[in-house]
């Protein structure tokens, strides 16, 4: 089975640099050939870069997180500048909005995360979009703003219905580990509608572990599970679905 984990917290799995590594290592004998690996501040983004560097099959993304609205970093823009040069660098996230757990206020978010928009399109690249209580604020603001490149809306939680209008404005739609719960109902039936060519899969390690896993910290290896999950909601053969899905972040990260 080839895979694509299309969001890895790495860093928060492991500070270690070998131990990184290690992980990296370990999930493509699981089959996950391809990661991009994302980290919510610019500090982190440049130290995890550094330790993995040599970790070919790791894509980056580099970018601020509504999490860090109220403290992005001095120069932040031109951080992101000098990040977007380095190799393997292939697209701007996590970015987007979280009411959730109430970071700065929200017009401070949504100024932070229309300017990385912009800086998506400055450089042709993707953006990873986070959204949490936040549906209605995102999709406004993709509609008047779409990006050149598209984007996908990571660790989805809404409904089909909001899918549906995600993916007219030529969103891509991830799906975690938490797809694979019992009740997560509205998860199930976007899955087993939205288009095939429009679905990418995510481990967002060390979160969201599939129902499999339960109790332990994710990792990118795991991610067959979910991938298993969503193909037999689907009716689909587990490689098919994995080779589609594979193909699919190809496509999004430019690769």
């Amino acid at each position: 089975m080839k895979l694509f984990d299309t969001h890895a917290h790495i860093g928060l799995i492991h500070e270690d640099p070998i131990e990184q590594l290690i992980i990296t290592q370990e999930a493509r004998q699981q089959g996950v050939e391809g990661i991009i690996s994302i980290c919510n501040n610019l500090h982190d983004f440049f130290v995890v870069y550094e330790n993995l560097r040599t970790a070919t099959h790791v894509y980056h993304a580099v970018g601020v997180s509504p999490s860090e609205v109220q403290n992005p970093g001095i120069d932040w823009e031109a951080k992101i500048d000098s990040g977007v040069k380095q190799e393997r660098v292939v697209a701007i996230g996590e970015t987007g909005l979280d009411y959730y757990r109430k970071f700065g206020n929200k017009n401070s978010q949504i100024e932070l995360f229309i300017r990385q928009l912009e800086i998506a399109d400055k450089y042709n690249l993707p953006v990873i979009i986070h959204n949490r209580d936040a549906g209605k604020d995102i999709l406004d603001i993709l509609s008047t703003r779409r990006p050149t490149r598209g984007g996908v809306l990571h660790c989805y939680s809404e409904d089909w219905e909001f899918a549906k209008k995600a993916i007219d404005l030529g969103m891509y739609i991830s799906f975690a580990g938490n797809a694979t719960y019992r009740n997560a109902r509205n998860l199930h039936e976007t899955a087993k509608n939205i288009p095939i060519e429009q679905l990418v899969i995510e481990s967002e390690s060390p979160f969201m572990v599939p129902a499999e896993y339960r109790g332990k910290r994710n990792r990118p290896s795991y991610l067959h599970s979910t991938a298993e999950y969503l193909a037999s909601l689907r009716g689909l053969d587990p490689e098919e679905f994995a080779e589609q899905t594979f193909l699919n972040a190809k496509r999004l990260f430019q690769l």
